[in-house]
């Protein structure tokens, strides 16, 4: 009888073992869910040939809270005036700096940028037409598609302070035969 005992209660143990696993797997991947990724859809072709209207993203809401963004950076900011529009542009200038565009190109502390998302020259400056200087959490944001695009050269969006990320474009979902990290 003794080894009977015995079998119960490591069968006892497998099963609280699952049962605790399972819970576990449930609480991460709702925290996940919830608080680390979020998946939103791409309206518009600002970030062609990144990005297509259309396409669905999954984002890092988590490492600006611990880290800073980078140059490059796919970031997604909401709109100031519309409430609901987030938009999705690639960080180019860092706080700090001196961001200006003249002769179609972007340049950076006197220095030309040399990037490779860009394909044409820029055909409007607008407010980077003068030089500007990013204060201390400020980020200066441009769309891969530099001609069809919104982005910090227009007052309306403007420079982009880093609170107010509400994360870092991790990867290309959607469609599944074009899905790669960004």
């Amino acid at each position: 009888m003794k080894k009977k005992a015995g079998t119960e209660k490591s069968l006892a143990q497998i099963v609280w073992g699952w049962l605790f696993f399972i819970f576990m797997m449930i609480l991460v991947s709702f925290i996940v869910v919830h608080f680390v990724n979020h998946n939103t859809q791409v309206i518009g072709n600002a970030m062609y040939p990144t990005l297509s209207d259309g396409d669905r993203i999954i984002l890092d809401t988590i490492s600006y809270r611990v880290m800073k963004p980078r140059r490059f950076d796919i970031v997604v900011f909401p709109s100031r005036y519309e409430d609901g529009r987030l938009y999705i542009r690639r960080v180019i200038a860092l706080p700090g700096e001196t961001v200006q565009i003249m002769d179609g190109k972007v340049w950076i502390n006197g220095a030309e940028l040399k990037e490779k998302y860009a394909f044409d020259d820029i055909a409007n400056g607008g407010l980077a037409s003068s030089m500007i200087t990013l204060g201390a959490d400020e980020y200066f944001t441009l769309g891969d598609n530099r001609n069809d695009s919104s982005d910090s050269r227009e007052p309306i969006i403007g420079t982009i302070r880093g609170e107010d990320l509400v994360g870092k474009a991790l990867l290309k979902l959607w469609p599944f035969d074009k899905m790669r990290l960004l």
